[in-house]
């Protein structure tokens, strides 16, 4: 049980790193991204190598370790060296793989790095997502009257992916792309509506405002978030977290939108499967309403 434990907590910690960065102090933050740029050297490094490598004193990285959950620094060193030994194993991925894109790489490696980087992303958010978060946001969808989605940028997005996928199985939900028209929708919204807010950090004040005027009005409230303690996350009813891996160069945009879109995925699928036969029928509806829009096989154009 404690071996199991263990491999638990080691193969989260980057994960819960992540997560915290937004409520991090600045010395603290710097210590936490220092050890998601290389985490396996970080696993090498004395607690006083680190602290002046991330420009911080002992007392940060100590606040650092501990806002993560770890009680000591040996045990957070441990936990960075298994996981990091574990996704190269399991990816059979060279340390050099971690590394951020870089003006020597080749083409082969820079697709060798975004293909590690969104697969981890993927594996890290079926990690962390709760089940049971996912079943009660199914829930409330299902039997919803209306769904409002808002997301700005790469959420915006993603929200149009989801909005598509409920319409096409018989849903009235709607994505926004515009704050005002969104706000003045989810201040419609009651009861027997839904509205779902989508930001990788959880502090996009648009998206923050478009959840509260959804709560206001009574609706059950969605965020899908990178960081449950955020303003959006602690905004919403119900939690969808994400766990995509960022760094300077494939920022929010890149890597949240794999991890996001995989949760839509869940929660459009299990919605399905919630009104199973109503549902396959109004696919294949949809589905054969469209076919007469392709060409034919083996059609050439001129």
């Amino acid at each position: 049980m404690d071996q199991e434990l263990n491999t638990q907590a080691s193969r989260t910690v980057l994960v819960r790193i992540r997560a915290a960065l937004p409520a991090l102090r600045p010395s603290e933050r710097s210590v936490a991204e220092l050890v998601l740029a290389d985490p396996s050297r970080a696993a090498m490094l004395s607690i006083g190598d680190l602290a002046e490598q991330g420009g911080t004193s002992t007392t940060s990285v100590v606040r650092f370790y501990k806002k993560v959950g770890y009680r000591g620094y040996s045990e957070l060193r441990l936990d960075l060296a298994r996981e990091t030994a574990r996704e190269s194993s399991a990816s059979n991925a060279p340390a050099a793989i971690y590394e951020d894109i870089n003006p020597s790489d080749s083409l082969q490696d820079i697709v060798s790095k975004i293909a590690f980087n969104e697969t981890m992303s993927i594996a890290d958010t079926a990690q962390v997502l709760d089940v049971d978060k996912l079943a009660s946001a199914v829930e409330v969808i299902s039997r919803s009257r209306k769904i409002d989605i808002f997301g700005v940028g790469a959420g915006g997005l993603v929200g149009q992916d989801l909005q598509q996928k409920l319409h096409r199985i018989g849903l009235t939900s709607f994505n926004w792309p515009e704050v005002h028209v969104a706000l003045t929708s989810a201040a419609l919204l009651d009861g027997a509506g839904v509205a779902v807010g989508i930001s990788h950090s959880g502090t996009t004040v648009d998206t923050v405002d478009f959840l509260k005027a959804g709560k206001e009005a009574g609706a059950t409230t969605v965020a899908i978030t990178n960081h449950a303690d955020s303003p959006l996350g602690r905004t919403a009813d119900i939690v969808l977290s994400t766990a995509a891996r960022e760094t300077p160069f494939r920022p929010g945009a890149m890597g949240s939108r794999i991890a996001q879109m995989m949760v839509v995925d869940c929660l459009f699928v299990g919605v399905a499967q919630h009104s199973y036969e109503a549902s396959i029928s109004a696919l294949r509806k949809t589905h054969a309403a469209v076919q007469g829009r392709k060409l034919p096989r083996g059609h050439g154009l001129a």
